[in-house]
């Protein structure tokens, strides 16, 4: 597993437009001094040109350019390099445009100068992280085209020569295991971006999986709709990664208390969650399920505000673990919350289904993330700390008392540590 510290180091360059010059330079020194290899531009026309040359991991672009703006650069970089990140840095924002930006794909995240050096390395590791993830999932695509292609060539020859018929019959079963691994690795991949994004969203996952598999032993699912219900588990949360962490943890805190263009880039995620489950072949109907899974039976859920059956069976089946997993309440004054909401926020006999479950599933610990100054003796650790050279500092698993967070806090004020660790609750 990557420590936080471990950087992600891209084979194809990052690529910057700015037309200031000193800001510019700055920006590059800063990459190149991160381990980063960067090519930088002022002049956006000059930048579109380099793009049709070579390929670039990630696109950094300002705002504010003569010739092109930001976000036109970056439209036209989609065009060119689908598969490259784009992030817009400005310091004037306009909120509704860089929503909008986002939401249509146009970017996938945008920084405001200026920033904390910090926080623009966590926002590169991100952006680099898509990056692969999309590479990673184009070669899986291929490579199932490519078996897909295969399969039907050996249909073929059973058909011409009976006597070969077991020789093909073995050929078969092993590209069939071959594309269920792809599968099987494209998910884990998801998960694994998710978790490295934001720890609590892999727990949440695993939580709310492991309750899903239960709730469909009991509905007695067919095989195929198990297997669509479970990654649609592990994935319902997948759309979180073109959310910026803090309103994530705001929406998880206290969802009330969002700003209506916060909440409403928060409803968009389960859209984006079934487009980027769509980057896996075979998973169409995982995404349908996953762009299901907040809407409710009186209609006032989200995305689409679909009314009862109008809601997929899986998705109603989903949306009562997920609910949950995500409160904040002890089991039982979460069970007794999520009763009150039969008929309006859960389907009935999804809720039955649901408290069955609970009593046969194998569910992880509920996990959390704090801040260093929220570290309080009892706590106990769902993720080691590491100091910024990779060394163990606190396992997983200890126990937090008074000494240790002394220790914990007095390597921080000599040199700083990560400062967002995730206990179990």
């Amino acid at each position: 597993m990557r420590t936080p510290d471990e950087m992600i180091v891209p084979a194809d360059p990052i690529l910057v437009v700015d037309d200031e010059k000193i800001f510019l330079s700055a920006l590059l020194l800063t990459l190149q001094r991160a381990g980063f290899k960067a090519v930088g531009f002022s002049s956006p026309l000059d930048a579109l040109a380099e793009l049709r040359k070579q390929k670039f991991s990630v696109i950094i672009s300002d705002q504010l350019m003569p010739e092109l703006s930001g976000l036109e650069l970056l439209g036209h970089a989609r065009q060119i390099q689908p598969f490259a990140t784009r992030i817009l840095a400005t310091a004037v924002l306009n909120l509704d445009t860089v929503i909008a930006a986002i939401n249509k794909g146009e970017i996938f995240r945008f920084i405001i100068k200026p920033w904390l050096h910090e926080e623009f390395i966590a926002t590169l590791q991100n952006a680099l992280q898509r990056h692969q993830l999309i590479c990673q999932n184009a070669h899986l695509q291929d490579a199932t085209q490519s078996m897909n292609s295969q399969l039907v060539e050996l249909n073929r020859s059973l058909e011409q020569q009976l006597q070969l018929t077991g020789h093909q019959n073995r050929k078969l079963a092993e590209l069939n295991s071959a594309l269920e691994t792809n599968l099987f690795r494209s998910i884990e991949l998801c998960v694994h971006t998710m978790q490295t994004f934001y720890p609590s969203l892999g727990n949440q996952a695993r939580r709310v999986t492991e309750l899903a598999r239960a709730m469909g032993q009991l509905a007695k699912l067919s095989p195929e709709d198990q297997r669509v219900l479970e990654t649609a588990a592990l994935l319902h949360d997948i759309g979180l990664v073109g959310v910026p962490r803090q309103i994530i943890r705001r929406w998880q805190e206290d969802p009330h208390g969002l700003a209506d263009a916060e909440r409403a880039l928060i409803e968009q995620h389960p859209i984006l969650g079934q487009e980027l489950a769509t980057f896996v072949s075979h998973l169409d109907q995982v995404g349908v399920i996953i762009r299901a899974h907040h809407e409710r039976v009186d209609g006032h859920g989200y995305p689409d505000q679909l009314i009862g059956e109008n809601i997929p069976w899986l998705a109603r089946l989903l949306a009562v673990p997920v609910a949950f997993a995500s409160c904040r309440l002890t089991d039982v004054a979460a069970n007794d919350h999520l009763k009150l909401g039969v008929d309006t926020a859960f389907d009935r006999e999804a809720l039955k289904l649901f408290l069955h479950a609970q009593t046969i599933a194998a569910v992880p610990r509920r996990e959390r993330q704090v801040h260093l100054g929220e570290l309080r003796p009892g706590m106990v650790l769902a993720r080691g700390i590491y100091t910024p050279s990779g060394l163990l500092l606190v396992p997983e698993g200890k126990t937090l008392n008074a000494t240790y967070i002394e220790k914990v806090l007095n390597y921080n004020r000599v040199q700083p540590l990560v400062q967002t660790l995730t206990v179990y609750c």
